[in-house]
């Protein structure tokens, strides 16, 4: 495990978390939500990050928000049903941008969605205090409190999968940026003359390095993706790390997602040669690529672990 940078007088979220799960007693439960381009994933998590119910959804390709919303909304009324009254708060991971604190969400692979109050509409539903931030920055807040980061006050945290989304962890604290949407990696341009991306780009890593956009490259699902491009994505992942490695000073990087952990040791192996190559300072050079260590589980945890820290005494102020 990398050894944490933060100074003694830094409170980092994984102690913060801890403080507030002994706080609220074991016998309380959180409700936790993953929203991406291909399905809605809902749990009911414990103090310990156990999953003691979870179903999920396919997201509805409908041009209607609402019909993108119902079945969402759906999943949610039957998690709240099974948590009863041990139901103390809610926290979501959704593709971003969004508004500062997530009162609104516009997430680029949910195109029905824009400037949609999802915050509201899950707070009504739950009737519990509701915390909405980017899907890769709560990863980023998971893998901290149980998962590879434990320990470690400086990293990076990051999803490839339909889309590519990050999350940062400054000297133990989750990096928000002016608006609350800082860690957007997908949006680091690897190619410059590349591919035109959703978000009004060209040559970002999403574009070229996401699911959607393997597909469009090759004509083929990236789960049938061949070597070379497994190859060709670990690479371009690498070099994106390797420039917010040189940036920030960061040891580790934490990489999620379908694709990710899809591609496996070719994608990872390429990631890590990549960063070795693209970096001339020592510190950066000595960042690992590593797959996270929750793996599937990780977005729901990273989003019981926002709903953790929607409770007073943490480092966010209740929603």
């Amino acid at each position: 495990m990398v050894a944490s940078n933060a100074t003694t007088e830094a409170l980092t979220t994984a102690t913060t978390l801890l403080d507030k799960l002994e706080d609220a007693g074991q016998q309380s439960l959180v409700l936790a939500v993953d929203i991406g381009g291909t399905k809605m994933d809902v749990a009911v998590v414990d103090g310990s990050g156990g999953f003691l119910w979870r179903d999920r959804r396919e997201t509805p390709g409908s041009p209607d928000g609402e019909d993108v919303f119902a079945p969402l909304g759906q999943l949610v009324a039957e998690a709240v049903r099974f948590a009863g009254d041990r139901l103390v708060a809610c926290g979501v991971g959704c593709g971003g941008p969004m508004a500062q604190d997530g009162v609104t969400v516009s997430p680029l692979n949910i195109p029905a969605w824009r400037d949609f109050p999802l915050r509201e509409r899950l707070k009504e539903l739950s009737g519990v205090p509701t915390l909405v931030d980017n899907d890769a920055k709560a990863l980023a807040l998971g893998e901290g409190w149980i998962g590879g980061a434990r320990g470690c006050g400086n990293y990076l945290a990051m999803v490839v999968s339909t889309g590519v989304g990050g999350g940062l962890v400054m000297d133990g604290k989750l990096l928000e940026g002016a608006s609350g949407n800082a860690g957007h990696i997908g949006h680091v341009v690897v190619e410059p003359e590349g591919r035109a991306c959703a978000c009004g780009g060209r040559g970002c890593l999403e574009a070229e390095a996401s699911g959607l956009s393997i597909e469009a490259i090759t004509g083929f699902p990236a789960k049938e993706a061949s070597l070379p491009v497994r190859q060709r994505t670990g690479t371009l992942v690498g070099r994106a790390v390797a420039s917010v490695a040189s940036l920030l000073d960061l040891p580790l990087a934490l990489v999620g997602g379908s694709v990710a952990l899809g591609f496996g040791e070719p994608f990872f192996a390429a990631a890590q040669d990549e960063v070795s190559y693209r970096c001339g300072l020592s510190f950066a050079r000595e960042t690992r690529v590593v797959p996270v260590m929750l793996g599937e589980r990780g977005p729901l945890v990273g989003a019981a672990a926002l709903g953790w820290n929607v409770l007073p005494g943490g480092h966010r102020a209740k929603r």
